[in-house]
């Protein structure tokens, strides 16, 4: 077992990193800047200025916006000044109402926003959001982290200015120093107590997946596999399950439905591929609910391991790192070793590294089931010591360099494709 110290640090970078959220974390990450910068300025602002990344532009041009039946932008930055509160981080637009709605509706029709490409920053995650009314201003920036604030201003009085610090708190995260074995070996030895938060997780995105398969978001891929043309062609397996449940609760978060998911490192849909697949083998493997908490803990870890090198936001689709954490869990649930784990990794790796990020949308459930799927997979052939080895592309004998080979490749090696990606998006006709 871990010594203690060691435990909490990397409990409380679990609470930090798998938390609540309604709608997809860009827009509302946006709406928590616009409704800070709007609580600096004192009232409801008249106007309200952006300058985002890129990234944030991208993952927020066609999601849809919880509980306004509308994607994109700009509702969210109007409802983020009308109702948004900064208490409730990913939550912000909870309070969100028919009313609220038209209020926004109003506020977009009036030309009272105004969004621009941030160049300066070089932050694939910044956000820069400036409130006016009654000749007074209010000024709030997000850097590195989806709730991280980095600058606070009213008029003069700067309150908060942590623009230039060379560490953000988000960033300090790294100060866990994390490998796959220590991941392993806190998921499978630390007291059980001290993991039973994890369930929390299984609650929140297992309603997410009930009310994807009730209602018809999205493109409906869920719904799909569990119709009679689903089932006649996938069949009724484990393997069939895990991917109807999981495209099912993406499909309803990515269409904007009003229900809170459990995320990780920022993202919604990564919270989703790390847990589902789990739940769903571990029920039907009859696992018992200890093995479920430890599958998952394995499973959120592993991914936010991944993520501490990669960035909250890259080219690299989320479900890439995501669903690496699902095939640990589910190597773990079959009575895999750490070895075998390190296997299902080097599997994942080899096989979806470069899949590209083009923004959050309804098709990011085809995406994730497209992770699961190779994450069920990998699973298999790890669990019989088969595994990719260092003699095939980017995979070597040390599993910690290969996943820093993928968040090399995801980070700094797309950026070309980044840039691409997003000229495509905005250059549509």
């Amino acid at each position: 077992m871990l010594p203690r110290k060691e435990i909490d640090a990397i409990i409380a970078l679990m609470h930090k990193q798998v938390v609540p959220a309604v709608g997809c974390t860009e827009p509302i990450a946006v709406a928590l800047c616009v409704a800070r910068a709007g609580e600096m300025l004192g009232r409801q602002p008249e106007t309200v200025e952006l300058h985002l990344s890129a990234n944030i532009l991208k993952n927020a041009m066609g999601v849809g916006i919880p509980g306004t039946g509308m994607i994109g932008l700009p509702i969210a930055v109007a409802l983020g000044a009308i109702i948004g509160k900064s208490e409730y981080r990913l939550e912000v637009l909870k309070d969100c109402d028919e009313e609220a709605v038209e209020r926004g509706k109003r506020f977009i029709a009036e030309n009272r926003i105004q969004i621009s490409l941030e160049e300066e920053d070089p932050d694939k995650l910044y956000i820069r959001a400036i409130c006016r009314a009654d000749q007074h201003e209010g000024e709030a920036i997000i850097k590195g982290g989806h709730t991280n604030f980095v600058y606070l201003r009213r008029d003069g009085h700067v309150e908060l200015d942590h623009r230039h610090h060379t560490t953000t708190s988000e960033e300090s995260d790294c100060e866990v120093c994390l490998t796959l074995r220590k991941v392993f070996d806190f998921a499978t030895t630390t007291p059980i107590a001290d993991l039973r938060f994890i369930l929390e997780a299984k609650r929140l995105n297992e309603k997410a997946a009930e009310d994807g398969l009730r209602e018809n978001y999205g493109h409906q891929l869920g719904k799909t596999l569990c119709s009679p043309l689903g089932k006649g062609i996938m069949g009724e397996s484990i393997f069939s399950k895990i991917l109807s449940v999981t495209s099912c609760a993406c499909d309803a978060r990515m269409a904007g439905a009003m229900i809170p998911v459990m995320s990780n490192s920022g993202s919604g849909n990564q919270g989703i591929c790390t847990t589902m697949p789990v739940v769903v083998f571990a029920e039907e493997n009859h696992n018992t609910e200890e093995e479920l908490i430890r599958a998952l803990t394995l499973s959120n870890l592993t991914a936010i391991y991944i993520k501490q090198s990669l960035g909250p936001l890259s080219a690299l689709c989320g479900c890439v790192v995501a669903s690496t954490g699902s095939s640990t869990g589910i190597t773990y649930l079959m009575g895999g070793s750490f070895e075998q784990v390190s296997y299902a990794v080097k599997n994942m790796i080899a096989n979806l590294t470069g899949m590209i990020c083009d923004g959050a949308k309804p098709s990011c459930a085809l995406k994730l089931t497209t992770g699961v799927g190779t994450a069920v997979m990998s699973a298999m052939l790890a669990i019989q010591h088969k595994y990719v080895t260092s003699v095939e592309g980017i995979i070597e004998d040390d599993v910690d360099q290969s996943i820093h080979n993928l968040t090399a490749i995801g980070g700094r090696g797309m950026d070309i494709t980044d840039r691409f990606v997003l000229d495509i998006m905005t250059g549509k006709h």
